[in-house]
């Protein structure tokens, strides 16, 4: 605090994240060879559940893990994987 008063008194400008000295530039020297990296997007829910649901037997430790999901949407994917088993089974069942 006590930094900023006396850098405000003798009008002394530092960079906002690293805080260099910055003496008739525009930019940090510093910073600008290490941009902001842009955050990532989430997937969309729809994309998950779908996704979930169409590779049920491969996910359905995701699925019990996720907190993306609430309770309901978690069944609809948990019955992808009984629709799988049903698949499973029916094609087994020929053998």
């Amino acid at each position: 605090m006590r930094q900023e008063k006396i850098d405000k008194a003798l009008g002394i400008v530092r960079c906002a994240r690293c805080g260099h000295r910055l003496d008739n530039e525009v930019e940090c020297p510093f910073c600008s060879l290490f941009p902001d990296h842009e955050k990532r997007k989430r997937v969309p829910k729809w994309v998950f559940l779908t996704t979930c649901f169409f590779t049920a037997p491969l996910s359905i430790f995701v699925l019990l893990k996720t907190d993306r999901l609430n309770v309901i949407e978690k069944a609809i994917a948990f019955s992808g994987a009984l629709l799988w088993g049903g698949i499973f089974l029916y094609f087994y069942s020929f053998r």
